[in-house]
């Protein structure tokens, strides 16, 4: 994963949560579309619409809702092998094989190809709110995007199902996959509350930085909805967004009662001979867990849909009740 996939991840603070309050509207001038109240769209699909994902995301979660795009932007590099989406969502496609459109472009879509896939509807939600990009996918088909004041990726995975789910007309199968990760979490949270008030870090090395998510990023959030909370000092770091940046100096800051850390870029042997990482004492006691960058429950916490995060939870929570279990 590239350091410019920093920018691109899915973080939202809680006042941001789409609560089915947004207006509708679908202007046949300009196709802009957004969500209706009651969960109806402002246009109609055919029955078997043809979808062109852009979102970080977007595809996999209309896959999980039952309508497989005919393209998704394959933002996490999956590949072709599991049609552009992590394992855990590759079945949903069923035999529909989505053309992928490359992410070496970080978000600069090729429009041609995108109007030669004749889509009905554009998914653009959780993305760059760049309204140039928008202007131009509005005049190939309608475009659903994050509300109008969303910063850019800051979406909640919540959100994110709610929004493509009244988009596809799929409100009730987008309650229903939020209300089974939800439950799935709370499962936890009750049957471990040894996680309770635990401080906790999800931290990453890059080149020759670190940095942690911040509370409002999905792959910090999903920790703090088991009992996690964040650790002082890294609330109070210089911060983009649902990022922070870890000076060399500040390391210690990561040193939590229980941590993650990955990489993002970098061979995975940089982060287990990282003597500044290995001297901290949440390392030194067992307390954390390390994984590389395409470890698939990282790659799951990343992809941030409610089926990934099951899987994610499936895998971590073993981890997590060793680690709270040596106090």
């Amino acid at each position: 994963m590239s350091t410019r996939r920093l920018s691109v991840a899915v973080a939202v603070l809680a006042s941001m949560i789409l609560a089915s309050t947004a207006c509708v509207k679908s202007d046949n001038d300009t196709h802009e579309v957004f969500n209706d109240p009651d969960g109806s769209p402002g246009y109609s699909l055919p029955d078997q619409p043809r979808v062109v994902a852009l979102g970080w995301s977007d595809g996999a979660v209309a896959a999980e809702l039952g309508v497989a795009p005919v393209a998704i932007y394959d933002w996490m590099g999956f590949g072709a092998a599991t049609k552009g989406v992590g394992e855990w969502d590759a079945a949903a496609f069923g035999g529909a094989t989505p053309e992928l459109i490359s992410a070496q472009s970080a978000g600069e879509f090729n429009m041609q190809q995108i109007e030669e896939l004749d889509p009905d509807l554009i998914l653009d939600v959780r993305a760059e709110a760049d309204s140039a990009v928008i202007d131009n996918l509005r005049k190939i088909a309608p475009v659903v995007t994050a509300p109008d004041g969303t910063a850019d990726y800051a979406v909640n995975w919540r959100t994110q199902a709610e929004i493509i789910g009244a988009a596809l007309g799929k409100r009730a199968e987008a309650d229903k996959i939020i209300a089974e990760t939800t439950t799935a979490q709370e499962t936890v949270e009750r049957e471990h509350p040894e996680f309770a008030n635990k401080t906790f870090v999800y931290s990453a090395k890059f080149g020759t930085a670190y940095g942690a998510y911040l509370p409002g990023d999905a792959r910090f959030d999903f920790f703090a909805e088991l009992g996690f909370v964040p650790n002082p000092p890294v609330t109070r770091l210089q911060s983009s967004g649902f990022f922070a940046q870890v000076p060399v100096e500040r390391v210690g800051d990561l040193d939590a009662q229980t941590a993650l850390f990955t990489t993002i870029g970098l061979p995975f042997a940089d982060l287990e001979n990282d003597t500044l990482i290995n001297s901290l004492a949440v390392v030194r006691d067992g307390r954390a867990v390390k994984l590389p960058e395409n470890d698939p429950t990282v790659q799951a916490l990343s992809a941030g849909t409610p089926t990934s995060l099951r899987f994610a939870l499936e895998r971590i929570t073993p981890q997590l009740a060793r680690i709270a279990a040596t106090g």
